[in-house]
């Protein structure tokens, strides 16, 4: 499995664009992904500008295949100047537990 942990910081007055579009490609990912075992969507506590990511793909197919599907350009097509430096700063690894079969 791939786990992944993603940190973007952004521009006060994107924060409700940024938002639709983070929440858009999410509760995608969970609804119509059968590849896609998790994508959490957190609020910062000490920064209403910064959330973050947690996804988790059955394998790198799966995150292939979400990068492809058809609400990923809710997130991914955002406009780079919206957010404080780059626009996303992802952390890559692969799950060592718990097993895919305890995870859901």
């Amino acid at each position: 499995m791939r786990a992944i942990f993603v940190t973007v910081r952004m521009k006060p007055e994107y924060r409700d664009q940024i938002l639709k579009g983070a929440l858009e490609d999410g509760r995608g990912a969970r609804e119509d992904e059968p590849g896609c075992l998790r994508f959490d969507v957190i609020q910062d506590d000490s920064d209403p500008n910064t959330i973050y990511f947690y996804e988790v793909y059955r394998d790198d197919a799966a995150l292939a295949a979400h990068r492809a599907s058809p609400h990923y350009p809710a997130w991914g097509n955002l406009p780079a100047d919206w957010f404080v430096g780059q626009k996303a700063v992802a952390i890559r690894g692969t799950m060592i537990a718990p097993a895919e079969a305890e995870y859901k």
